[in-house]
Parts: C-alpha cells; sequence; structure tokens
C-alpha cells in the first residue's frame, strides 16, 4: 500500500520522464501560475498547437497536468490531486525564476491575462445595468457579507464549494477562509468575469468549473461549506439544488443559502428571468430537512428607514447531520424554529 503523498516507482519515473524536456517544463511553470487554454499556451510559448497539444497530452497521461472543460472550452492547470501532484510542484519550485525563457513567457502571461481582463471587463459593462438595478432593489450587498462572515465564523474550513458563482464575488469573499475553493456556474461567459476577478484578488486556491447545478461536476461529500447565494430564484425546481448541495457535503458540513425573503416585484419575472419571487424561511428550511441537513439559523436582513422599498434578503445555514468520526456533530448555533 503507497503512503499519502509517495507513488509508485513507475509512476515517479513517467513523470520525470514527461517533464524531461523544455517545452514541457515551460508548460508546468506557466500552469503553476494560471489554468491556460490552449489557444492561450499556444499564443504563450510561440509554437503549434498540434505541437502544444501533444506536449500536454503527455504531461496529462504523466498525472502532472488536469484538464477540466468549459463547453467546447478546456482549461489546464497543475495537478490539485493524485498521487503525481506533488511531484509537479516540485519541479516547478526548482526552476530558475529568473532564467530568461521562463521570464519572457510570463510577460506573455500577463499579455493573456490582461488581454483576458479587458474581455471580462468587455461583458460586465454590458451586463452591468441589469445587475446593479437588481442590486438596487435589495438591502445593500455589505450588510448581506458582513451576515455572511458572522454567521460562518472566523472557522477553517478545508474544502468550500460555491454553487452558481456568477462574478465569483461569494469567492473572492470566502475562499481566504479555505484551504480549496471550487466555483461552478452554467454561463462561460459568466466564468470569464469570476477569473478575473479572482485573479486580480490573487486566489490561487479558487478554481471555476462550468456546470449544471443539478449535475455538479465534481465529487459527493467532499466539501465542508456549500454556498448558494442568490441562484434558487432562478431556477424551476430549488428543492432539487439544495438536494444536490447536500450530496456534495461531507459529514457534519455545512450549506448556506442567502435568497430574497417573499416579495412581489412582478417585473424581476419577466425582465430578469426570476422564477420565484422569495421563498418563506419555513420554505427553505423544508428543502434542507429533505436533503439530509438540520436548520440551525435562519436571518431577515430587512430595510431600515433610510432604504424605503427595499427587498429583504434572507440567509439559512444548515448542517449535514451524519455523524463526522466517532462523536455526533454538536450544533454551535440556535435551531429555526
Amino acid at each position: 500500500m503507497t503512503a499519502a503523498g509517495c507513488a509508485p516507482l513507475d509512476s515517479i519515473l513517467a513523470g520525470l520522464e514527461a517533464s524531461g524536456e523544455e517545452t514541457r517544463l515551460r508548460l508546468l511553470a506557466l500552469l503553476g501560475e494560471a489554468e491556460l487554454t490552449v489557444s492561450e499556451l499556444v499564443n504563450i510559448l510561440g509554437q503549434s498547437q498540434p505541437r502544444v497539444s501533444r506536449h500536454l497530452k503527455l504531461l496529462l497521461e504523466a498525472g502532472l497536468v488536469e484538464r477540466h472543460r468549459e463547453g467546447a472550452w478546456a482549461f489546464f492547470l497543475v495537478s490539485e490531486h493524485g498521487p503525481l501532484a506533488g511531484l509537479a510542484k516540485d519541479i516547478i519550485a526548482r526552476l530558475d525564476p529568473v532564467d530568461p525563457t521562463l521570464l519572457a513567457d510570463r510577460a506573455r502571461l500577463a499579455d493573456a491575462r490582461r488581454e483576458r481582463a479587458a474581455q471580462a471587463a468587455s461583458y460586465f459593462a454590458a451586463h452591468a445595468r441589469d445587475w446593479d438595478q437588481i442590486r438596487s432593489l435589495h438591502v445593500p450587498e455589505e450588510r448581506v457579507e458582513a451576515a455572511i462572515r458572522e454567521i460562518l465564523g472566523t472557522a477553517p474550513v478545508h474544502a468550500l464549494l460555491d454553487l452558481g458563482t456568477g462574478t465569483g464575488r461569494m469567492l473572492e469573499l470566502l475562499a481566504p477562509l479555505a484551504d480549496r475553493a471550487v466555483g461552478i456556474d452554467a454561463s462561460h461567459a459568466m466564468l470569464a468575469v469570476a477569473r478575473d476577478r479572482l485573479e486580480r484578488a490573487g486566489l490561487r486556491n479558487a478554481q471555476l468549473r462550468q456546470g449544471d447545478i443539478y449535475a455538479l461536476p465534481i465529487e459527493p461529500n467532499a466539501y465542508d461549506l456549500v454556498v448558494v447565494h442568490q441562484v434558487l430564484h432562478y431556477l424551476d425546481d430549488p428543492a432539487r439544488a439544495v438536494r444536490q448541495a447536500g450530496r456534495a457535503l461531507r459529514p457534519g458540513g455545512r450549506l448556506i443559502v442567502i435568497d430574497f425573503a417573499p416579495h412581489e416585484v412582478e417585473f424581476l419575472r419577466e425582465a430578469h428571468a426570476h422564477r420565484r419571487l422569495g421563498f418563506a424561511a419555513d420554505e427553505i428550511s423544508g428543502f434542507m430537512r429533505e436533503a439530509g441537513l438540520d436548520p440551525l439559523v435562519h436571518r431577515l436582513l430587512e430595510p431600515t428607514k433610510g432604504e424605503p422599498d427595499k427587498l429583504t434578503v434572507s440567509i439559512w445555514l444548515g448542517r449535514d447531520r451524519r455523524i463526522l468520526g466517532d462523536a455526533p456533530v454538536e450544533p454551535t448555533e440556535r435551531k429555526v424554529a
């Protein structure tokens, strides 16, 4: 049986052989800096697409590099999992950071990031009016985010999952608490905005994936904290989405849901594709119970006197009721009535 963090001899030899070539070492260095597509790597390295793809294939087969898809796009990054993830990082750490070839590659990587940021900014500008209009309808984001941080506390999180990550704001807010963070969204364009936000924030522990909230492209029973922020009101089956979120939780893990309380702003249905005009407290709590979670907290953020006609935001926190280890998980929050 192989010890944790170790790998069989033949795997180590395959990894060393795969990395023992200049272009593949350059690829490892780049993919240690950022998730990149084949076309971006072609532009940075100044090599043909078939050549770059062939080198990536060898690194993938050796387990030094991972790939994930967003529709027709594929992103590559240095392996985060598997027996050779540590070897890949060790190789990168031993590369001379002021090597002229690597310096030139990083300069072209910076150009690629600037181009990506410009594309994301263009998309955001085209849609900012819609988001600003919706944002202006409810209590200020600062109040919502402060309440989220207070409810979650400062306990460290091993693995964080943000469903319907959108522009990535929840990852920006909460990923600093986590060892590893993953954001899922169905929209490639929104993921481009989120990717730019995370790069600007310097969050190297956060990754993004394109996927369906009803069929999550992640491992089950693996996340300490799952976040569903202003997503459920868009869905035709919010209970199903909560069940999917529950399946992602490890025993004793927590789910936090942020959405609108019931309201009567009908234009949100036609203008912004809202299927539900908010949720009652016991409705989301019921979804949680059906998903195997114990509701622990429900908080209403109502408009103040200086915020007339604003929508009320609701926050729910639930905990997976399965036992963690040999002892039951003790709730630390008040129960929902």
